[in-house]
């Protein structure tokens, strides 16, 4: 199973390009999945508290330094759990000023693209756009080479990048549901 830590790659492939998320993909087909998932579900808050989402476990917070194409310093900062044998992972990130997201749809379609190229014949099975508190935002389906299933969210409200992001068996189940439907933006 392709881990958590490949998800994370999402927001970065935008600003740094696939060689990274290769890599980064290559490490995850090592890690083998938890045996079952827990039935206590936990709201993390995320840095800023730019958003609320839960998960069934406490999950690793990782804090990503990157830079826009600019140059300008950013952190992103990460919250990722595999459970049950799927992967979550929320990321939020405050892209810095230089970064122009009057946009925001052709910021959301190139992590799209970035993110396809990981994809089953490079491409989304579905892809739905929506307006979410006033942020763009889309969320798509794929497969993966390895069988299994992703799914993502990803809005950008202004400066704030927002991604949530499932893979496993079934991106339509209820814990897949759960995950998605648990997002409150502050």
């Amino acid at each position: 199973m392709i881990g958590r830590r490949f998800l994370c790659a999402a927001p970065l492939l935008v600003l740094t390009g696939p060689a990274w998320a290769q890599s980064t993909l290559q490490a995850q087909l090592k890690t083998p999945p938890p045996a079952s998932i827990p039935t206590q579900w936990y709201g993390v808050q995320v840095v800023d508290n730019a958003f609320v989402v839960e998960m069934p476990g406490v999950p690793d917070h990782r804090i990503i330094n990157d830079s826009s194409a600019r140059g300008a310093a950013f952190a992103l900062h990460s919250y990722s759990l595999d459970a049950g044998g799927n992967s979550y992972v929320a990321q939020t990130a405050l892209y810095p000023q230089d970064v122009d997201t009057t946009q925001p749809k052709i910021l959301l379609q190139a992590a799209l693209d970035d993110r396809a190229q990981q994809l089953v014949g490079h491409k989304w099975r579905k892809i739905e756009w929506h307006l979410i508190d006033d942020g763009a935002s889309v969320e798509s389906i794929g497969s993966l080479p390895n069988g299994q299933m992703l799914r993502q969210l990803v809005l950008l409200k202004e400066h704030r990048f927002v991604s949530l992001a499932f893979m496993g068996a079934n991106v339509t189940g209820p814990e897949a549901n759960r995950f998605f439907n648990s997002l409150k933006l502050s």
